[in-house]
C-alpha cells in the first residue's frame, strides 16, 4: 500500500480521536487530495503550519495503530477472507474426487484464523 493509501486507512480507522482542527486538515491532504499549500491557503494558515499538522496528525494515527492494531487486523482479516473466496471457488470448480474434504479443512482453518 502506498504512504497516502496508508494514512487515509489510518485516518479512516483512528480520524475521530484527532483535533477538529487536524481532522480538517488531514482530511482536505488524504482524502481531497490538496497540496500543502491549498489547504494553507484554504484556512488562512502558513504552509508549514500544515506540514506540522499533518506529520502531528499522521504521527499521532500511526501511534494509535501501533497499540490497537485495527488497520493490521483489518488487512489480516480480508487476506485471510479472498483465500476463502478461492478456496470456495476452487471447490466450486473443481472436479469431486474426494478433495474437497481436505479443501474444507483449509477452509475451517482460515475462519479459524479470524475468529
Amino acid at each position: 500500500m502506498d504512504k497516502i493509501g496508508h494514512e487515509a486507512m489510518l485516518f479512516d480507522f483512528y480520524g475521530q480521536l484527532l483535533t477538529e482542527k487536524q481532522i480538517q486538515i488531514l482530511d482536505m491532504y488524504v482524502n481531497n487530495d490538496f497540496s500543502l499549500g491549498e489547504i494553507a491557503e484554504e484556512l488562512s494558515i502558513s504552509r508549514q503550519g500544515v506540514h506540522d499538522t499533518v506529520k502531528r496528525s499522521v504521527k499521532a494515527l500511526e501511534d494509535y495503530e501501533e497499540r490497537l492494531g485495527l488497520v493490521n487486523r483489518y488487512m489480516t482479516q480480508k487476506t485471510v477472507l479472498i483465500e476463502i473466496k478461492g478456496k470456495i471457488e476452487q471447490m466450486k470448480s473443481g472436479s469431486r474426487d474426494g478433495t474437497s474434504g481436505s479443501e474444507l479443512d483449509e477452509i475451517v482453518q482460515l475462519v479459524e484464523k479470524l475468529l
